[in-house]
């Protein structure tokens, strides 16, 4: 099966689970404060539904229109905008009947199952897989440091010691620390031994963010090949695993990251002049990349990937410490979106689903489904009409003010809430479109 095809099922699978367990978040208050249900949808069945059956009071069905589900509840103003139902007395089944606390809690549901089962797949994953990290004596050549960010003190060969005084796990972590979360400074052990703490800009995500250079601490590794893409140029060339290139068209290669600078800088995608080391003999050939301008070739891991297993509390409290951080850390990012260049990275349903890997795997599968539920719940208690954090933003000045706001109104603002979401849903997936064609 193509990765295409892979990647599509994993996020059907994905999207129906969170869907119906979202939906699941409304149902179940609306049933235990006896509010009629009138559908419970997975997926949107404009014109038709693919299958539906009433059970009780309630049709249960699926869709053909896969960008979301939805329970319709008796006396509420929705998407359906359902105005004759309205324009009649409240009954005493109705949404709207219902004290303003209860309707509060009905549209909180979805967001609060969404947030719990987020964490909870988070301390399953840990659980039954641990962690892995990368330890500061794990990567004894430490990381090769981007030129912008040499200029705080930074240098080749630095590995992290702490981080705003506390010790800092997994040295991989740390672009990811420095572009969403508050650091304030960045203990490094410099490979003379010497150690040292650099002190950070206040403003380092935005200038991480404005100048593109989201990694600027990338793991050096070594010269020395670890494989051979078959069929590659680089195989058709010679090459073999423990190679080691020591130059690239006459400039000399001492880490595989000067191999990689020197390779991208060169865009003519013309033959390269390669020398290596095997058995102590130097040999040089002529290389030349392919039309992605690949040519085949891996190096050797130059560092320690350590692993960690957790008992079942001690999965509890690292799944809700993982949870809380990756909550923080999309929030952290979202500012971002806001921005001419932000905007242009918004996607739709093919960057999520590129989230998932090209081949079946359980745990980045339910990673990435925890990651979309937390993300799922952020969305929807943003306040904007039509989504649940709209409804709770009503629901709220009514408990403050002591009055609804008008009917009239509300199917106003549904509306316009309604128009805001489909041309964000355009927006977003017309740029996974341009990207497709033309990037």
């Amino acid at each position: 099966m193509s990765p295409f095809f892979i990647k599509a099922i994993q996020l059907l699978l994905s999207l129906s689970i969170l869907i119906v367990l979202h939906e699941l978040g409304h149902f179940i208050p609306a049933k235990l404060f006896k509010t009629r249900v009138e559908k419970f949808f997975l997926f949107f069945d404009v014109k038709f539904a693919l299958f539906k059956k009433k059970i009780g009071e309630t049709v249960y069905g699926i869709g053909w229109l896969p960008l979301g589900g939805y329970v319709k509840i008796s006396g509420m103003i929705d998407e359906s905008m359902d105005k004759e139902q309205m324009a009649g007395p409240p009954q005493p089944w109705e949404f709207r009947s219902k004290p303003a606390w209860q309707r509060l809690i009905i549209m909180l549901g979805g967001v609060t199952v969404n947030i719990v089962l987020g964490f909870f797949i988070y301390m399953a994953i840990i659980f039954t897989w641990g962690t892995s990290y990368v330890g500061v004596d794990d990567m004894p050549e430490g990381f090769r440091i981007d030129t912008s960010f040499q200029q705080y003190g930074f240098r080749d060969g630095d590995r992290i010691v702490s981080v705003n005084d506390k010790k800092f796990e997994d040295m991989t972590q740390i672009n990811r620390h420095l572009f969403m979360r508050d650091i304030n400074s960045v203990a490094v052990l410099h490979q003379s031994g010497e150690k040292e703490t650099i002190q950070i800009p206040e403003d380092i995500g935005t200038i991480m963010f404005e100048s593109g250079v989201l990694q600027p601490f990338s793991p050096i590794a070594t010269n020395v090949l670890d494989s051979i893409e078959p069929g590659t140029s680089a195989e058709k060339a010679g090459l073999q695993k423990g190679d080691r290139i020591i130059s690239l068209n006459g400039n000399t290669i001492k880490y595989w990251n000067d191999f990689i600078e020197l390779k991208s800088a060169d865009s003519t995608k013309s033959a390269l002049a390669l020398t290596y080391l095997r058995d102590g003999q130097e040999s040089t050939i002529s290389i030349t990349p392919d039309e992605e301008g690949i040519i085949g070739v891996y190096p050797k891991a130059n560092y320690k990937i350590q692993h960690k297993d957790y008992s079942f509390g001690e999965s509890i409290a690292k799944g809700f410490d993982f949870g809380y951080w990756t909550l923080h850390d999309y929030i952290a990012q979202f500012k971002y979106v806001f921005t001419k260049k932000g905007a242009s990275q918004v996607g739709g349903f093919g960057a999520i689903g590129n989230l998932f890997p090209d081949a079946w795997n359980w745990k980045v599968f339910w990673g990435t489904t925890a990651f979309i539920s937390i993300i799922l719940a952020f969305m929807n208690i943003l306040p904007i009409p039509a989504l649940d954090g709209g409804h709770v933003m009503f629901l709220l000045y009514e408990i403050i003010a002591g009055k609804k706001p008008n009917d009239k109104f509300m199917e106003y603002a549904q509306l316009v809430g309604f128009i805001i979401l489909v041309s964000l849903l355009l927006f977003a997936n017309g740029n996974d479109i341009y990207r497709a064609i033309f990037k």
